[in-house]
């Protein structure tokens, strides 16, 4: 495929460096500054959601012992929680942290094609968290709908936060949506038309491969959740029934006629499926990188996992309605959406084929990146396994509601993506700081993580095979669940308590080797992409000096038979390789 390269214009006139405080740390149009702004806010509006979750565990593992957890707040915390780590969180992070971060520096470019657009994204993304954090202080609080915010009870009375709470949770969205269309647009037209002299898309690492196709997948699917949002929002103030059927509340008619609440449910999972890939694609990029490096041994099947990422971008459009089988959809509509599930299992499972044959005989380094991303696997793998049981009809259908759907998003869609994260920052955080971390206080944080988190999901699958419900702010007295379950409830609700601690290791370790961290040097794991190859540590502004990088090979050129060290960066041309020892240059 043909690469197209942007000119090195003079570098003095057209990358200057900020010159004040403001222009360099605050409006900052640099890439990098912008990307930790994003996972700054990322982070911390990550810390109040699994704040959130630990309040409702021990509502749940303790009943009625907590005063401040009335009815009202346990599904106010549910709604928030769901819905700041899905796109708050996860999202923002992936690709307005990472997706900044990598794309420029990996493709070989200054900066993002449009650096102004991307300053916006983020104060736009920034002013997002605000209004839905404002939500909490406001008359009656933040709405308790569930985070996918089905109407009627979304907006009808009797629901928490059903007057300024859902107007600024669906206000906060739809503003959030154009801080992710002003990113999204940066990053898919750098990767096109920014990428270095020799940087064809089959030399692209996998990391930028998952950004990119990430990004169009929201580019698709957001605008769904804006028009649904939107409205939601005139259905609520100007009684409008896109949504809303005629019903009769507290004994009076209400003035709704005509209106479908599975239309809602049909525009809020369109955007909901996708969402799951668009914060998968980054985590399966991120992790290939971090196997290839620290496993010293280029990807298996590059092509084929390339390939695979478009599949599943693809196919991810058309699975929605497998979460809506329970709203009595036709059987054949049914049969065509567990059909087209398990099709997209198929590009999936053999990225972890990949993954694992990449593993395969490679000479391993168990540092805590590393920990991390296998870990990804075992937890992704689990997941995707329970993901195969609901996307069959005749089963969802008894599990659909209990805590075995808890249990299975949490794994495919909250611990997964967050190990790679953790994966991610250790990866990177030599290059972002040029500080190395501390590795005792990281093993420390991932076992506790790991362990911690499957102390909790894995006795969930059991009991929503008893039929444990979800979504209940207490259980009372059954029939069919037995005393063990409580008790269970209770252990799982001391092992959350134990995995949010954890996460402050990680800030501990953060600010520690911030403060007094030995220097990384330019690249301390050996690595052959073009990030690690810049002329400082960290990276400063326009990132390459004087002119752009020439990349002359793919980016997973490890462990060659008959070089000096065990890798290969992109930049190193084919004359100063052994005869017949170069693989990369040849391999596209």
């Amino acid at each position: 495929m043909a690469y197209v390269a942007i000119a090195d214009r003079d570098h003095e006139q057209e990358h200057h460096d900020p010159q004040t405080f403001i222009t360099k740390y605050v409006w900052s149009q640099d890439h990098k500054v912008i990307a930790i702004q994003y996972g700054v806010v990322a982070i911390f509006v990550g810390l109040i959601a699994m704040g959130l979750s630990v309040m409702m565990r021990l509502q749940l593992g303790f009943p009625d012992s907590f005063e401040l957890i009335r009815p009202e707040n346990y599904y106010q915390f549910v709604t928030m929680h769901g819905m700041i780590m899905v796109v708050y969180l996860l999202t923002a992070l992936f690709l307005g942290g990472f997706g900044n971060y990598l794309i420029p520096l990996m493709c070989g470019s200054r900066d993002m094609v449009f650096p102004f657009l991307n300053m916006l994204s983020f104060w736009f993304y920034l002013l997002s968290v605000i209004i839905l954090l404002a939500s909490f202080f406001v008359p009656g609080g933040a709405t308790g709908a569930g985070w996918t915010l089905y109407p009627p009870q979304a907006i009808a009375a009797g629901t928490p936060g059903v007057d300024w709470g859902i107007l600024l949770m669906l206000g906060s969205l739809a503003v959030f949506i154009v801080a992710f269309t002003m990113g999204g647009l940066n990053y898919v037209t750098t990767v096109l038309q920014a990428r270095c002299k020799g940087m064809t898309l089959m030399r692209m690492p996998l990391s930028v491969w998952g950004i990119f196709m990430a990004t169009i997948l929201g580019l698709l699917a957001f605008p769904a959740l804006l028009v649904s949002a939107v409205m939601m929002l005139l259905d609520k103030l100007v009684l409008t029934s896109f949504f809303m059927p005629a019903i009769i509340s507290a004994g009076e008619q209400l003035s709704y006629s005509g209106g479908t609440p599975i239309l809602f449910q049909h525009l809020f999972w369109f955007f909901g499926h996708p969402e799951v890939y668009i914060v998968a694609l980054p985590a399966f990029g991120i992790v290939s990188d971090v196997l290839a490096t620290h496993a010293r041994k280029n990807i298996f099947g590059y092509r084929m996992m390339v390939w695979a990422i478009l599949a599943i971008g693809g196919l991810s459009f058309i699975v929605w309605a497998h979460h809506m089988y329970v709203s009595g959809m036709n059987p054949y509509f049914g049969f065509f959406f567990a059909t087209t599930t398990l099709v997209i299992a198929v590009p999936t499972a053999l990225k972890v084929y990949n993954w694992v044959l990449t593993l395969w005989q490679g000479n391993i380094h168990l540092r805590v990146p590393m920990l991390f991303a296998i870990a990804f696997i075992f937890t992704f793998i689990h997941g995707g396994l329970t993901g195969l049981f609901l996307g069959n009809v005749v089963v969802d259908l008894p599990l659909s509601d209990t805590y075995f759907v808890v249990a299975h998003f949490h794994m495919v869609m909250g611990v997964s993506p967050v190990l790679v994260v953790f994966a991610g920052i250790y990866h990177w955080f030599p290059k972002i700081t040029g500080k190395m971390f501390n590795e005792t206080l990281g093993r420390w944080h991932f076992w506790l993580t790991f362990l911690g988190t499957y102390s909790i999901y894995l006795p969930m699958h059991y009991l929503g095979f008893l039929g444990v419900p979800r979504r209940y702010y207490a259980m009372g007295n059954t029939d069919f669940m037995p005393a063990s379950a409580q008790t269970l409830n209770a252990t799982m609700t001391v092992a959350a308590i134990i995995v949010a601690l954890a996460q402050f290791i990680f800030l501990y370790n953060v600010i520690v080797s911030l403060r007094s961290g030995k220097k990384a040097g330019s690249n301390p794991w050996g690595a052959t992409t073009l990030e690690w190859q810049t002329p400082d540590t960290p990276p400063k502004h326009g990132n390459w000096g004087h002119s752009l990088p020439e990349v002359h090979r793919w980016a997973y050129d490890y462990s060659v038979p008959g070089q000096e060290q065990d890798f290969t960066p992109q930049t190193v041309p084919a004359s100063e390789v052994p005869v017949g020892r170069d693989h990369g240059v040849t391999h596209e």
